[in-house]
């Protein structure tokens, strides 16, 4: 399967903004970003021109690397947000949401949403009491999503387990940190997505 493997940092900076991609790390001064807040590269520092469809190819690299989706993966997703009712831009950000990965890394079980594929694809997440190893299946209204009991006393599902609560969890999702469950109460709405992006900006990218 196809995936990203190079420097996470790097795409924060090619973004200008931190995306969160490694966890606490991001949290430090230790962030690449603090030290050199401008793109990598022997050109980094120059400053091309910002025409419309720059800003456009932009917005969607930014929305592409904070949930992890790849080219191909990503318009898929656009076109299935396309077929939707309602409007396409919401659609997407809505199914972003609702993968796997992202649901786990809302939930506070996961660090980053790198964490959260690495953890689904050993088997330790399930979905209705089932095991699901794929981290861009998408939840449903009132799914559950919890760890496999075997694996609770796992280190990283312990420090969780500690920590469930300090990161704040969208209203659309609902987690029981004792039990290490979380609950798919709806189906997310744009105003209950707080990724950076300009949603309107990717429509119009494909639009052409």
């Amino acid at each position: 399967m196809a995936r990203y493997t190079g420097a996470d940092c790097k795409l924060c900076r090619r973004e200008k903004m931190k995306l969160f991609l490694k966890g606490s790390k991001c949290e430090g001064p230790k962030c690449p970003i603090e030290i050199r807040p401008y793109p990598p590269g022997e050109h980094g520092r120059g400053r091309p021109k910002e025409t419309e469809y720059l800003l456009q190819l932009r917005e969607k690299q930014k929305a592409r690397r904070i949930y992890g989706v790849l080219e191909r993966q990503f318009h898929n997703y656009y076109v299935e947000a396309n077929r939707q009712q309602g409007k396409t831009g919401d659609n997407l950000l809505a199914l972003l949401e609702r993968r796997l990965d992202n649901v786990v890394y809302r939930g506070g079980f996961a660090k980053s949403r790198d964490m959260a594929r690495q953890l689904i694809r050993h088997g330790h997440i399930r979905v209705n009491g089932k095991k699901v190893n794929i981290p861009s299946a998408l939840v449903g209204e009132s799914d559950i999503v919890d760890v496999k009991p075997k694996s609770l006393e796992m280190t990283p599902f312990q420090v969780a387990k500690a920590e469930v609560g300090d990161r704040p969890v969208p209203a659309w999702l609902g987690v029981d940190g004792d039990k290490m469950r979380i609950f798919v109460h709806s189906l997310p709405v744009r105003q209950q997505i707080d990724a950076p992006v300009q949603e309107q900006l990717i429509v119009e990218l494909y639009s052409k």
